[in-house]
């Protein structure tokens, strides 16, 4: 224990501190219990659903395979302020910001005739009435219902009717009100339309009896992707009195099957109910990315009770039944009402996804398009690696190791399959989106925080391919497309003609590709030394100190002053140079969704480099104030990042601020505690808390499958893994007064910081951890998965030579410009 850290901590000794902390966390814990039960109901899923958060307000379970949502003109699906529902989808991507996320198998309840010269015209070549724009319906916010879970709407036209849905891990249930007056009603269920952008390319529907029906549609991936199969069920609680398809040339009534091709090409079913005393249908639905009997036994499997379908309102309780065990998995305390809001969407966002892939059976479809079954584990989809990378990813192995471990497996599968790692895998394909080598740093981290324990071996082989070589030509699979170059001289070329098998390639973003492959190398260098790669290790080591090779001293920010930045280089080895004028590290050549400015910082793998590199400690620390207007957000707390900082969620360039809505930067704020000044990480990350409320914009820019709300949750808890590949996670200021985080495997983690309030600045005077004092400014998960109790005393000034600030405080470099001898 260091000199005088009792007195600073109020005198209490060791033995009466750990006593302290484990009493006041059976009070958190005994509180917490009381609020579980409205945990679900604490979720506000309409937080995202403005300002290109891109989250959808409909009801999802936990890691869920489909997803039930309204639909409006907005290409993820829904936005708040949009005026019409055209259909409430079954599948979506949550907070991802290209075109193409979902919506397939819109369904909508309407009222009205169905015939010819009717309300919906089947008379030849009428096919517009069947356009989900023409036949959108109004709706009202008054009522309006996001919950965990379940999701609630009125539709205002057609008499008003009530709109409801819930949804299990595979199978989903939806409740349609109609008015009171209404002697019949009317289901749509459209198959030629999905989310706006989405490309249907072609469809089938078959109405099956008189209680279902079924179909398929091929749809275009994730920013013009690949094309893929959903396989559907609807199967209603009542029978249907008549029905009828629609196609391109019109509605044909009292037929049963339709194929609709290309895209807009009008295809899909109606089917009409005698309403009767209830004035309720329920549809209880399943997809499959299998086959048609894949949906069968979806729907079988969590939508049936002893052989009839689940009622809507059983259905609703096992689904919130669901979310309440897994947002009780960790227990706030000195929170507002609406902290707790905030802080739960995060939560529930960042365990959206990865979304399950196999069937009830096991069976899921692969990378190489074949059958294979998961047998005892649970196979997932949809990974957003250059996003998830950073926050989420570690968010899930803490408190989901065994989800995590299937995650992983998971990963190692599609590299079976596909022979190579993906890059951004959506559905049963690499979408190729995106760039740098995000699955490195994202698999490295897994195993550091231990969800590959006994396939250690199968992942490093799969890490080492993919970070010592490149996909063939005609292999889907991108890899690190600037390998070639990369290996032989250091750097990624940057090169905007070079050919790409998606949307992006690394080339056109030579200057941050290069800087992400020297990050996912050090990461990968501390797993190899691990498993006793000795060579390998030392070459990863190395390859991990390239970001040099990008860094051009000669660089000088005209406006600022600043001298040395990032810079791409081009094939010939020189730096790249702008047509017109002075290459301006402001600008967007050669780096992805970023600058110059923003991408510096990606060096956590070498600080005290990066620190020489921009003319010494002073330097750096100036910079980084330039970077986050530090002295403008410690007079505005509140108000200072949305006036300071970048605040566009697509304004990417020509930028020298922090940009809190996209991931390249997302760990900057940390970079003062590297710097040996946790103070300023304190402020910073205070100032960046207040982009986040309880409102439809509560999340900064595109959420990206939970990233941005995994990077909420670490910073309220006052934890945040800076560095890929080391398993430290930074220490700060947490947000409230108490945490408790059950770890999944036993563990129990509690941290303790009383006085904390969101709405100051408080900074960190001292710490213990489990009664014993803790000077470092950072924990290692292999301490922390055991559990325990983290005890804060917050202080109200600076403290400026206090706690964290000694360089023996801060975690070493992993792969230094320098090793010291035999090292």
């Amino acid at each position: 224990m260091s000199q005088g850290y009792p007195a600073r901590f109020g005198g209490r000794s060791s033995r009466a501190l750990h006593a302290f902390v484990l009493a006041a966390g059976v009070c958190i814990a005994s509180q917490a219990t009381a609020a579980d039960a409205g945990l679900p109901a604490r979720v506000n899923t309409f937080i995202g659903s403005q300002d290109e958060g891109n989250t959808f307000p409909g009801a999802s379970a936990p890691f869920g395979m489909l997803q039930v949502s309204p639909i409006s003109d907005h290409y993820a699906g829904y936005r708040y302020d949009d005026k019409k529902i055209r259909g409430f989808g079954h599948s979506f991507v949550s907070g991802a910001g290209c075109w193409e996320q979902g919506g397939q198998v819109a369904v909508l309840p309407v009222t009205g005739s169905i015939g010819p010269g009717g309300d919906f015209d089947t008379s030849d070549n009428k096919a517009a009435a069947f356009d989900y724009k023409a036949y959108a319906s109004a709706y009202t916010h008054d009522g309006e219902v996001g919950q965990a879970g379940y999701y609630k709407v009125r539709l205002t036209d057609r008499g008003g009717i009530d709109a409801e849905m819930t949804a299990l891990t595979r199978a989903a249930a939806e409740r349609y009100t109609f008015a009171a007056d209404a002697k019949s009603g009317h289901v749509l269920v459209n198959l030629g339309q999905a989310n706006e952008k989405h490309e249907v390319v072609g469809s089938v529907v078959e109405v099956v009896g008189d209680r279902a029906l079924e179909g398929r549609l091929v749809t275009k991936s994730f920013c013009g992707g690949k094309q893929y199969t959903t396989w559907f069920r609807i199967e209603f609680d009542r029978p249907f009195k008549a029905f009828g398809v629609w196609d391109k040339d019109g509605g044909v009534p009292g037929a049963r099957h339709s194929v609709g091709a290309q895209w807009e090409v009008p295809n899909g079913a109606w089917l009409t109910f005698d309403l009767g005393a209830s004035r309720s249908v329920t549809a209880v639905s399943a997809i499959s990315h299998v086959d048609a009997e894949g949906a069968r036994r979806n729907l079988d499997a969590e939508g049936r009770r002893g052989g009839k379908l689940i009622a809507f309102d059983a259905m609703r309780r096992q689904a919130q039944d669901a979310w309440r065990k897994e947002l009780g998995s960790i227990r706030i305390e000195g929170a507002s009402a609406d902290d707790r809001t905030v802080f739960y969407t995060a939560l529930y966002h960042a365990l959206l996804q990865p979304m399950t892939g196999s069937d009830a059976d096991g069976r899921y479809r692969g990378y190489d398009e074949n059958i294979h079954v998961a047998d005892g584990w649970t196979y997932h989809e949809y990974f957003s690696l250059w996003d998830t990378y950073r926050t989420q990813n570690q968010l899930l192995a803490m408190l989901r190791p065994q989800r995590a471990r299937d995650i992983a497996r998971s990963m190692l599968a599609i590299h079976d399959q596909m022979g190579w790692l993906p890059r951004w895998g959506y559905a049963n394909f690499d979408t190729n989106i995106m760039t740098g080598d995000p699955v490195t740093p994202w698999l490295v981290d897994l195993w550091r925080f231990g969800a590959l324990q006994g396939r250690e071996r199968e992942a490093w082989q799969a890490l080492w391919q993919n970070a010592d070589g490149r996909p063939p030509a005609m292999s889907r699979a991108q890899g690190r497309a600037g390998n070639d170059s990369y290996l032989a001289q250091g750097f990624v070329p940057y090169d905007r003609a070079y050919p790409s098998k998606g949307m992006d390639v690394d080339q056109h973003h030579g200057g941050s590709a290069t800087l992400e492959y020297a990050l996912g190398d050090c990461a990968l260098a501390q797993m190899a030394s691990a498993l006793g790669e000795t060579r390998a290790a030392a070459i990863l080591r190395e390859r991990g100190r390239n970001w040099r090779k990008v860094w051009d001293a000669d660089v000088v920010d005209s406006q600022l002053g600043f001298r040395g930045f990032p810079r791409p280089r081009i094939d010939d080895g020189g730096f790249y140079v702008p047509t017109h004028g002075a290459y301006d590290p402001r600008s967007n050549h050669g780096f992805h969704e970023g600058t110059a400015w923003q991408y510096q910082w990606l060096v956590q793998q070498d600080v005290p480099g990066l620190v020489a590199a921009m003319g010494g400690i002073e330097q750096a620390r100036q910079r980084l104030d330039a970077f986050f207007a530090y002295d403008a957000l410690a007079q505005d707390l509140q108000g200072g990042a949305r006036k300071q900082w970048v605040v566009g969620p697509y304004s990417y360039y020509n930028q020298y601020r922090y940009n809190p809505n996209n991931e390249p930067d997302l760990h900057s704020p940390w970079m003062y505690t590297l710097l040996g000044q946790p103070w300023k990480t304190a402020t910073v990350v205070r100032a960046a808390q207040a982009l986040f409320t309880n409102a439809p914009n509560g999340v900064t820019g595109n959420d990206d499958l939970g990233t941005m709300s995994a990077w909420y949750i670490f910073s309220a808890i006052g934890l945040y893994p800076a560095v890929p590949g080391s398993g430290q996670l930074l220490l700060h200021a947490p947000r409230f007064a108490g945490v408790e985080l059950e770890l999944g495997d036993g563990g129990v983690l509690r941290i303790e910081a009383p006085g904390a309030d969101g709405r100051k600045l408080q900074y960190i005077g001292g710490l213990a951890m489990d009664g014993i004092a803790h000077a470092p400014a950072w924990i290692g998960w292999d301490r922390l998965r055991r559990g325990g109790a983290i005890r804060i005393e917050l202080v109200d000034r600076p403290p400026l030579d206090g706690w964290g600030t000694a360089p023996e405080d801060l975690p070493a470099a992993l792969c230094p410009a320098a090793l010291p001898a035999g090292g």
